[in-house]
């Protein structure tokens, strides 16, 4: 049996319950990190994960592999979480703070995580578009022209999202580069 994510797309056209829970196994994991990274808040990267993943359901009939189905997966992950960012309006800083682990450690570790959580902070504060860049380019290693085709933009366009949300955490991670607090 080919287990390729379209031959499983092709089974949940026609209401193949294992195939789903197959693809729902290997790729929720994923879609809940990336969520989260874009989010910066855990209930509502559930909330997007799990629509992302009804939307496997009940738009696999209608699904057409124009592009790879990780890559149509990540497009639905991006576009509700824009969605949702665009509802919500703000930025809710405080659930940053879940993506550092508070257990007491080793002063440099330590260090690191308040660097991770800083960088995480800067992260969610970046506007939409350029944080979805980032993460897709930086955390989860896609090319400019996959994060352009999830985007439905051009390439120089991600480009220039890439730019300028660099230049964007750069302007508010300064005292970290400079060792400051």
């Amino acid at each position: 049996m080919d287990d390729s994510d379209e031959a499983l797309m092709a089974l949940v056209a026609r209401g193949d319950e294992p195939a789903y829970r197959a693809l729902t196994r290997r790729h929720l994991p994923a879609i809940l990190w990336l969520a989260r990274r874009i989010l910066g808040n855990a209930a509502d990267a559930e909330d997007v994960a799990q629509e992302a993943m009804l939307r496997v359901w009940t738009h696999a009939p209608r699904w057409q592999p124009l592009a790879a189905f990780r890559t149509w997966l990540t497009r639905v992950v991006v576009n509700l979480c824009l969605d949702r960012k665009r509802r919500a309006r703000w930025v809710a800083l405080e659930a940053a703070g879940e993506l550092v682990d508070p257990a007491p450690r080793a002063t440099e570790t330590a260090e690191h995580d308040e660097r991770e959580q800083q960088l995480a902070v800067a992260i969610a504060e970046l506007p939409a578009r350029q944080r979805v860049a980032i993460v897709l380019t930086y955390s989860e290693g896609m090319s400019n022209a996959q994060v352009a085709d999830i985007l439905g933009t051009s390439v120089s366009a991600v480009e220039t999202l890439l730019v300028r949300g660099k230049q964007n955490l750069r302007a508010r991670l300064v005292h970290v580069i400079d060792g400051e607090e």
